[in-house]
């Protein structure tokens, strides 16, 4: 294990987050909130510590795939502990666990919440929760290998350990200019979907907040009453551009290098648009029969496919409480949670790709029992999937499955509904926020104990690094090296 490399790409992860921090604070004496101290001593703590762990380069930072997922692990933990310190420091979320919960749910853009009163936070600290969402969005390593210059495939194990998908590839030969790609990308769609609602309507402070929650396909809001203020023009542009942020980044980089034609051949772009689109005209359908919407068929459509954006790609705002919908529509919408968006992008849930790989590895072994003499393998974008791949994504969803029965059983030891505690580990692990029940969309989180919310942070961290670098983190051979 080389521990030398873990501390110095920690440690600089660390450095970013506290000059992020910076940004937040000058708001702060801006609006006069009087909550800057507390992030001065967020930025002097990850400052200090990244300092400690990185003092300077050094050449022998080779990665391999343990210490790559490790130090994922770690430096999502750190960022996480850190960062509450101004919420909890300056009162407004005076519980430590709360404030672990909060900004762990924005790093990781899941936007649970255990907050009633999002207002009372003031501006500063609304900025914040919302600007974590934009870093965690793309992922905080990924900006790290941006900045430093590491080059080599061992690099590689850092992407791979914090970018969601069965697979990450690169786009150019240096790790450290694919990292760019991914920013001057991520960065520019994000900024052009702040521009959008600013033409829209939207004030210039919920732009930037709701730009980088779209981005980071986050979901917190920073007006009590949520999404339901905006006028109709915002929320079809915050639609469009939640399902372009579901859509793998590498379709973008193609467009980006003007292979148009590349990019729309991607197999799981299309599965994912039919998705989104099939299920947007079911729900429409359904609530125009059950006549559960607002009488409206424009305004029904708009919603459906806000609800349908929001939740397939784990943003998880919302217009209205689909928890007063049919049970139907609720269970289907549990359904879009776990599917998730694209592999490669900033959208959470199981993966498109995953989805389709495991559809066609079971039509394989139909077409076996009656052809047992055939060999058929996996195709998937085009090309034959590897053994290793399908592995991969077969032990993926017993994992997965596994940790969800576990947190499932943690936290209905509080006692509370089937319904509330599924989805609430579904919303969790899938990084998408709200579920239904008791943490519905006009419901939240402070309800849970604090064992149950530790258990629920852990599964938004797990979840949005893959599951397997916090377990790894977890198993005691990963610090041994013994089989």
């Amino acid at each position: 294990m080389n521990y030398r490399s873990i501390s110095y790409f920690v440690g600089w992860v660390l450095k970013i987050e506290a000059l992020s921090m910076a940004v937040p604070m000058i708001l702060s004496l801006f609006f006069g909130d009087g909550v800057w101290p507390y992030f001065l001593v967020g930025i002097a703590a990850a400052a200090g510590l990244g300092f400690l762990m990185s003092p300077k380069s050094f050449k022998n930072n080779t990665f391999f795939v343990r210490e790559g997922y490790v130090a994922t692990a770690i430096a999502w933990l750190m960022i996480s502990v850190i960062g509450a310190l101004p919420f909890f420091l300056s009162g407004r979320i005076p519980d430590f666990v709360d404030a672990l919960f909060e900004t762990a749910s924005g790093f990781t853009t899941t936007g649970s919440s255990i907050l009633n009163d999002v207002e009372h936070l003031g501006k500063s600290l609304l900025f914040w929760r919302s600007f974590i969402h934009y870093f965690g969005g793309m992922g905080v390593l990924v900006l790290v290998l941006a900045i430093l210059p590491v080059d080599g495939g061992y690099h590689m194990q850092l992407m791979k350990a914090e970018s969601p998908g069965h697979s990450v590839s690169k786009f150019v030969p240096r790790v450290s200019d694919t990292a760019k790609v991914l920013y001057l990308i991520y960065t520019g769609m994000t900024f052009a979907a702040i521009l959008t609602y600013i033409i829209c309507g939207m004030p210039i402070f919920d732009a930037f907040c709701i730009g980088f929650g779209t981005a980071g396909t986050g979901g917190f809001a920073v007006r009590n009453a949520g999404m339901m203020e905006y006028n109709n023009a915002s929320l079809v542009a915050i639609t469009v551009w939640m399902t372009m942020f579901g859509v793998n980044f590498n379709v973008y980089y193609l467009f980006f290098r003007k292979k148009i034609r590349d990019g729309l051949r991607s197999e799981e772009a299309r599965v994912y648009l039919c998705i989104v689109f099939a299920a947007i005209v079911i729900v429409t359908t359904t609530l125009v029969v059950s006549k559960c919407g607002v009488g409206n068929f424009g305004e029904d459509l708009i919603h459906s496919g806000f609800t349908v954006a929001s939740v397939v790609t784990s943003t998880g705002f919302s217009t209205l409480d689909f928890e007063l919908w049919p049970n139907t529509l609720k269970f289907f919408l549990l359904f879009l949670m776990f599917i998730g968006a694209c592999g490669g992008s900033t959208g959470g849930g199981f993966k498109v790709s995953r989805v389709v790989i495991l559809f066609k590895e079971a039509k394989n072994e139909l077409h076996l029992l009656i052809h047992p003499q055939s060999v058929k393998a996996v195709r998937f974008e085009g090309k034959a999937v590897e053994k290793s791949v399908v592995r991969s994504v077969n032990a993926y969803f017993v994992i997965y499955v596994m940790v969800f029965v576990i947190s499932f059983f943690v936290i209905s030891l509080d006692g509370y509904d089937f319904g509330t505690n599924f989805s609430a580990v579904l919303a969790t692990l899938n990084n998408i926020g709200p579920g239904i029940g008791k943490v519905g969309p006009a419901a939240n989180y402070s309800v849970f104990s604090t064992a149950s919310k530790l258990m629920l942070t852990f599964n938004m961290i797990a979840g949005r690094l893959e599951l397997l670098p916090m377990l790894l983190l977890l198993y005691p051979k990963t610090w041994t090296g013994r089989d």
